[in-house]
Order: C-alpha cells, then structure tokens, then sequence
C-alpha cells in the first residue's frame, strides 16, 4: 500500500523523467519513450520507472543504453526536482511491455 507522499513523489519524477526522455528524443528521429508508471520504495531511496518504448523491436537496446545513463538521467532529474526533494532516488528502468500484451490478446481474439 503506497502513502500519498509516496504517490505524489511518484508523479513528480514520472513527470520530470518525461520531459528529459521527451528532449533526449528530439534528438534522434523515430524513437518515442513514455513512462508508464513509476513506484517509488516506502523509505523513498529507490524509483522504479517502467518505459514504454516505440519501436519495440528496438526496446531492449534502447532500454541497456538508458540503464548505462542511469547517473546522467539522475542527474538532470535532481537538477529538475532540487526544490522538491532533499534526496533523489535511484533510478531503475524496466520496460513496459503491457501495449505489446494488449496487442496480442487483440490478435488472439480476431482469429
């Protein structure tokens, strides 16, 4: 069961962790990363993001380089949130792969 304080830090960083995914990928063409959901641990010290990424058929590459980046995305989230937090958690990236499921079970279904 998470506190408010837990939910309302949540989305904070899920909200600072798309606008640096969002200026990351305007840099590269094609390539498109939301975060779905991020649940942060009762003591606050650890944020796991779960990232929906399009094309999937390059998710998991995509998703080893954002885990080698891990201190720099922490970085400029604690340059984002600095008023907010008196300490940043460490990130953990995990891949979303619920559309994926959704599209399969669609697929399943039509035939």
């Amino acid at each position: 069961m998470e506190t408010t304080r837990q939910n309302k830090i949540a989305r904070l960083i899920q909200k600072d962790l798309s606008t640096i995914f969002q200026e990351e990928t305007r840099k590269t063409r094609g390539i498109l990363i939301s975060v779905s959901v991020v649940r942060i641990s009762p003591d606050l010290s650890v944020a796991k993001a779960y990232l929906s990424i399009f094309p999937s058929e390059k998710a998991q590459e995509i998703l080893e380089n954002i885990n080698n980046q891990t201190s720099a995305i922490r970085f400029k989230l604690g340059n984002l949130e600095r008023h907010q937090l008196r300490i940043i958690p460490e990130l953990k990236f995990f891949l979303d792969d619920s559309l994926d499921y959704i599209d399969n079970i669609d697929r399943l279904l039509k035939q």
